[in-house]
């Protein structure tokens, strides 16, 4: 069991799909100012580079909604 396991009572697989949630999450909606920005310089070719980022840390989290999900359904059962 890790110190981070100990101290939190969550399972280390749990903590990190749970980091990389959150930060896909706040990654995307930091990405948004971004995107805004690159806008009002018209900037195209740099909002649209943002967006897909954005799009990426979406997917992510996505996938981790997922992934994490099932770990906890595991978990009750």
């Amino acid at each position: 069991m890790s110190d981070t396991e100990r101290a939190t009572g969550t399972p280390d697989s749990q903590y990190g799909l749970v980091s990389v949630l959150y930060h896909s999450l706040q990654g995307g909606e930091t990405l948004q100012s971004y995107v805004d920005d690159a806008r009002r310089a018209g900037d195209a070719e740099l909002a649209d580079f943002f967006r897909r980022v954005q799009e990426e840390d979406r997917n992510r989290a996505g996938e981790a909604k997922r992934l994490l999900a099932g770990r906890l359904q595991l978990a009750a059962r």
